[in-house]
């Protein structure tokens, strides 16, 4: 090992290592930070034989701050090594992840790597290297699954790692139809896209698309009983509303008094309420969520259920089994027939695809009625 100053143009980056994504305000700002106090810590490098000059091990956002500050030598420590180019990238990967230096997309592509050049490895043992949970490996393994528009967005941390492995089970259609949504401006925050693109996840993988004429009376007068008793529920809710206002603006020392000997019995109270008012707002934005992810998997036909990264091969495509359990189901557009009511299908009623029917051609006869029928 030894320590010595070179020239930058003699310096070259290691093309398989993990990082890729250096975020240029950061970058800018070490810059500045080397031109007016120095490197204090020297980049790490090693003759390169077959390129010729030196091969950076270690160091490279240094190395491109020196660049960005026109600086023309480094210091650096050149090692002798005699380590396998797994060996080099995954001491690389270690020097970085732990610093939260590289972006969950950089993370997804090491351990894709290392898995697929180490003989016999498997997730849990790249978490084990690492000191990861293997869930943390596995989810960040499904990131691969999306599309390089999403991906962009992940690695400039615009899209969170939660929303993004939600994202990255829809099929590629559906996150364009939700990249789409999101750059509108549609959701608020993250949560909501988590909220939004799981609720998308679970119609896509579903047998979807019950009409209202095909179900009998009694089903139909048991559907409109549900939506009536729920509807009527939930109107309710002002009932109680104006009662909490009330309350609200009430004064703490007459309520002291008011409710002398129960107060404790009525916080208690207020605060059962409390918990089954944020669990209904919870259970209400995931049904906004399915509500207009419905309108997205109605629209895109290869809403068909895409696996995480580690997960087992695809089904064949007339496979009528959804990949995931079913909680919703979408909707799918009937033929161009007269317009007709669409009721939600229910999750334990996974019916095969039915074909529409056709007119008879050698009876006059008025013309069958189609029945229609989709998978998500």
């Amino acid at each position: 090992m030894t320590i010595t100053t070179l020239p930058l143009d003699r310096i070259h980056r290691n093309e398989r290592q993990p990082r890729e994504f250096f975020e240029p305000g950061a970058l800018q700002e070490l810059a500045d930070s080397i031109k007016r106090f120095g490197l204090m810590q020297p980049i790490e490098v090693r003759k390169d034989g077959e390129a010729g000059g030196y091969e950076i091990v270690a160091g490279e956002r240094r190395w491109r701050a020196h660049q960005l500050a026109e600086l023309t030598e480094i210091k650096c420590i050149v090692t002798d090594d005699d380590l396998t180019a797994l060996e080099r990238f995954k001491r690389s990967v270690a020097e970085n992840i732990n610093r939260a230096d590289m972006t969950p997309m950089e993370e997804a592509k090491a351990f894709r790597r290392i898995l697929d050049e180490q003989k016999g490895a498997e997730p849990k043992d790249v978490a084990k290297e690492f000191g990861k949970s293997t869930q943390y490996v596995t989810l960040r393994l499904a990131l691969l699954d999306l599309t390089e528009e999403v991906q962009q967005h992940v690695n400039s941390g615009a899209i969170g790692t939660q929303a993004a492995v939600q994202i990255a089970a829809l099929t590629p259609g559906n996150q364009a139809a939700v990249m789409k949504k999101w750059a509108k401006g549609a959701f608020a925050g993250d949560n909501e896209l988590v909220h939004f693109a799981y609720a998308l996840k679970q119609q896509q993988g579903q047998i979807v698309a019950m009409i209202m004429e095909e179900m009998s009376p009694e089903e139909r007068e048991e559907r409109q009983r549900e939506r009536t008793k729920t509807r009527s529920n939930i109107d309710r809710i002002e009932q109680i509303l104006g009662l909490l206002e009330e309350l609200a603006k009430a004064d703490p020392m007459k309520l002291a008094l008011a409710l002398e000997g129960e107060v404790g019995k009525r916080v208690d109270q207020m605060d059962r309420v409390a918990d089954a008012v944020a669990k209904a707002r919870f259970n209400m934005r995931q049904a906004k969520a399915h509500a207009e992810a419905r309108e997205i998997a109605s629209l895109n036909p290869d809403a068909e259920h895409t696996s995480l990264a580690a997960a087992k091969p695809k089904a064949p495509a007339e496979a009528a089994t959804p990949a995931v359990p079913a909680a919703d189901a979408a909707t799918a557009a009937s033929k161009p027939k007269a317009p007709v009511k669409r009721a939600q299908a229910k999750p334990a009623a996974a019916k095969p695809q039915v074909p529409a029917r056709r007119k008879a051609p050698a009876r006059p006869k008025a013309p069958a009625k189609r029945a229609a029928s989709a998978t998500a």
